[in-house]
């Protein structure tokens, strides 16, 4: 099979995915594949990171890890890809090597496991469920907080864990998805602007910035345009978007805040330090509890259009 016919099997897997999700079983079974490739990171920065190096050092060991990482996923995603076959049991055994890289129900699950005590009034088990998906300080934050921190969360993973491995699965097949999920991994374990990795984690910060750079806009126009208030949507993305610290996140953030008539980002803390974020439609008001429930189902929207940009690419690798 080569990148090019690897659509079909890439939007069965997708669909795979949305479906039923990484069952709990498999996962005790067998693990799952960005675990075993974040088990590799770990042994990489403990063995490569090493403190009191001068930075430049550690900046080129940083290097080496993204190398290593991304090379060995890509290298043993190509010689799946060349060992499928040509037919239908090729596209069969292509969405199964796809399953595990997309990641549509399992942020639909862990949002709305932050919806549902938010909703109830149960702050401290929303808090719980939202430090599943979000990095920064939460044992301070109220109902609007929380609501918040969710709905950005939802919209740059939607991005990140969603569009971004399907985009690059349409365009490099196989290795281009897998490749994908190594670099993001890397980003999301040692892309941090911490002591330990400011510069051991900045070649692959880098790199994941570049990967996202289309799929980040993309998102953020798949939202605006299932949105039922789409002017503002658009108006929202195009005017905050680039006010955020990421080049990449304020595009499906803004978009999404634009949608729901909310806004988003703005101050928060991380590592009990406050950093100040500019707002992201800032005329917009507090979320509530309800607007997760409204995110979910304007990201469902989206995925669903996805799903149908991606059939009609797999339509015409057939033809």
């Amino acid at each position: 099979m080569t990148p090019g016919s690897f659509t079909p099997a890439l939007l069965l897997g997708f669909a795979l995915e949305a479906a039923v999700g990484w069952p709990a079983a498999l996962y005790r079974r067998v693990g799952h594949p960005a675990a075993w490739i974040g088990a590799a990171i770990s042994a990489l920065d403990h063995r490569l990171n090493r403190e009191g190096a001068p930075p430049a050092w550690r900046k080129a060991a940083g290097v080496l890890c993204l190398f290593l990482v991304v090379g060995a996923a890509t290298g043993c995603a190509l010689a799946a890809e060349a060992a499928l076959p040509s037919d239908w049991r090729g596209v069969a055994l292509g969405a199964l090597l796809a399953w595990p890289f997309v990641a549509a129900r399992s942020l639909h699950v862990h949002v709305g496991a932050v919806e549902t005590p938010l909703a109830a009034g149960d702050l401290e088990a929303a808090r719980r469920a939202c430090a599943m998906i979000v990095g920064r300080d939460l044992q301070n934050l109220d109902a609007v907080g929380i609501g918040r921190a969710a709905l950005e969360s939802l919209a740059e993973n939607a991005s990140d864990g969603v569009i971004a491995p399907l985009f690059w699965g349409a365009v490099a097949g196989l290795p281009g998805l897998v490749g994908y999920k190594a670099l993001n991994t890397l980003d999301s374990m040692i892309g941090h602007r911490t002591p330990r990795h400011e510069t051991f984690g900045w070649a692959s910060a880098r790199a994941d910035d570049l990967a996202n750079l289309v799929p980040a806009r993309l998102t953020g126009l798949l939202l605006a345009l299932v949105a039922p208030a789409k002017a503002d949507a658009f108006s929202a993305m195009m005017r905050d978007a680039r006010a955020h610290r990421s080049p990449n996140a304020g595009w499906p953030e803004s978009a999404l805040a634009g949608a729901l008539g909310l806004r988003l980002s703005g101050p928060r803390a991380y590592a009990g330090r406050i950093v100040a974020e500019p707002w992201l439609n800032p005329g917009g008001r507090d979320p509530a509890a309800a607007d997760l429930s409204a995110g979910l189902a304007l990201y469902r929207r989206a995925m669903f259009l996805a799903a149908a940009l991606l059939a009609l690419l797999a339509a015409r690798s057939l033809a």
